[in-house]
């Protein structure tokens, strides 16, 4: 099944481009983790195999987008549990704001998911349980012209996997690899 460092190198791209198009995937909601040792777990939108690149939605007042900027260190831990295949990938995470790319992110979404940049930013104090969105956006898609201000507020992500690590949990014995670049090698797990 596994038997060579590139079966599992292919393996590893197969999985990533499933998990940012199926929303069944198991790895379609990686953890982040950012250079401060916060993690959350985000929904993979978009993985490009040829530039090992991830690419998540976020909002650009969260504290994620301060702390990663134009460049800083990110963790995102992907892991299936039917298969018991786990990928850890380390890389060089960006914020853009103002980009073709993110443009094109914003119109590939649905009126329903862009109102969730109306309201206030992630992390806002509130004396009650809150979604932060405007009372009138609670539970509606809201027009083109109603989403227009939060377009302000979006960003993406995008992490430049520098590394992959993967790990096969199996009763019979545990394979793992390590990929940096384009060179792989077997590790103990």
């Amino acid at each position: 099944m596994y038997e060579t460092l590139e079966d599992i190198r292919a393996d590893i791209d197969r999985r990533l481009v499933r998990a940012a198009k199926d929303r069944k995937s198991p790895m379609h909601t990686p953890v982040v983790a950012t250079a401060d040792a916060d993690l959350r777990v985000m929904v993979l939108r978009e993985f490009d195999a040829g530039k090992r690149l991830l690419r998540f939605h976020t909002d650009l007042r969260s504290p994620k987008a301060r702390t990663i900027g134009e460049g800083a260190p990110v963790g995102v831990l992907l892991y299936d549990k039917g298969q018991k295949i786990q990928v850890r990938c380390r890389g060089e995470g960006r914020i853009e704001h103002d980009t073709p790319a993110v443009q094109a992110a914003w119109d590939a979404g649905t009126n329903f998911a862009r109102r969730c940049y109306l309201g206030d930013g992630p992390g806002a104090l509130s004396d009650m349980p809150t979604s932060g969105l405007p009372d009138w956006a609670e539970g509606i898609q809201p027009t083109d012209e109603q989403v227009m201000p939060a377009r302000d507020n979006f960003a993406i992500l995008l992490v430049e996997v520098r590394s992959f690590d993967w790990l096969y949990l199996a009763h019979t014995g545990h394979m793992r690899a390590q990929f940096d670049g384009e060179e792989g090698r077997w590790v103990a797990p």
